[in-house]
């Protein structure tokens, strides 16, 4: 009898739920859970949980139904009624229609429009094969043959070189006169 307790206890709690190929946490709310997808925004998840009529619990208590219209929302936001300005690619260039790319295939679909633009040679084309900034960003905020601020560390190193040079200073004699 313990046995089945232990299945039915965790057919009702499902830590790991795998939607357009994310791992998603069951721990999550529905809207905060939804995000971790790849192409899915705040407003975007907010929409498909209205579009459903669900409650923003735990992603983890859904039923498999839900979870199979969530998925169905996902791939065909036009049928539930998800308005086309929320879709992340609008008027597609090959099929002229609004979609929503999630994913690995956002990734390759944003390559292949750099790539595009490179062989177009647009000014934005231009710019990314020089890996400068393409969106009017500054370049010369850093010296001459520097492309902007790059890596990690901002900010001033001399406060902590102060206290060095002060002791190399110290330690040198002073002449006499």
């Amino acid at each position: 009898m313990s046995d089945k307790k232990l299945k039915t206890k965790k057919e009702e709690f499902k830590k790991i739920i795998r939607i357009a190929e994310t791992d998603i946490d069951g721990s999550k709310k529905l809207e905060h859970a939804l995000t971790s997808i790849r192409g899915v925004s705040w407003s975007y998840a907010k929409a498909i949980r209205k579009s459903l009529n669900l409650e923003n619990i735990k992603f983890a208590e859904l039923s498999e139904e839900q979870v199979k219209k969530i998925k169905d929302v996902l791939n065909n936001p036009e049928k539930f009624g998800i308005p086309s300005w929320l879709c992340n690619r609008q008027k597609d260039i090959k099929s002229g229609k609004d979609m929503h790319i999630l994913a690995s295939d956002l990734e390759l679909v944003k390559k292949m429009d750099i790539r595009r633009l490179k062989s177009l040679k647009t000014y934005k084309g231009i710019r990314h094969s020089y890996n400068y900034k393409v969106r009017g960003q500054r370049t010369h905020s850093r010296g001459a043959n520097v492309k902007g601020r790059r890596g990690s560390t901002v900010g001033v190193v001399r406060k902590k070189l102060q206290p060095q040079k002060k002791k190399a200073q110290s330690s040198t004699p002073k002449k006499k006169k």
